[in-house]
This record gives C-alpha cells, sequence and structure tokens, in this order.
C-alpha cells in the first residue's frame, strides 16, 4: 500500500513539472516572438534615423527662412 501511495506522489510531481515544462515552454516562445519584433522594431528606426541625418547633412548648406523674413510676393 505505501508502494502504491509513493508511486502516486511521483506519477502527480511528474506532472506537475510536465505542466510546468509547458508553461516554461511557451513563455519562451512568446519572449523570442517579442525579441524578434523589437529587433525588426529597432532596425526601422536606425533606418528612419540615418535617413533623416542625411536629410539634415544635404540641407545644412542651404539657407532657411526665418518668422521675420517677409514671403517673396512682398
Amino acid at each position: 500500500m505505501v508502494e502504491s501511495t509513493e508511486f502516486n506522489a511521483l506519477r502527480e510531481q511528474l506532472f506537475d513539472l510536465q505542466s510546468q515544462l509547458a508553461f516554461q515552454e511557451d513563455t519562451i516562445q512568446t519572449l523570442n516572438t517579442v525579441v524578434i519584433e523589437q529587433q525588426q522594431q529597432m532596425e526601422r528606426l536606425n533606418e528612419m534615423i540615418n535617413h533623416i541625418k542625411l536629410q539634415m547633412e544635404t540641407t545644412q548648406g542651404e539657407p532657411t527662412a526665418t518668422v521675420n523674413d517677409k514671403p517673396p510676393h512682398y
């Protein structure tokens, strides 16, 4: 009778461990998906930053209108 009780306890522990493992695998997969999405977003943001830097470099030599400048039709 004792062996049966120990066997059932071990079976329950095994089931609990399997459940925990399944939960951890799901969590890891979810985290992996989030990391991939964040990496893609960072790459897009870096491309945007590089594009803006290039625009700024090409327009630095051009004159800019100020608030007090009169439009050309005056």
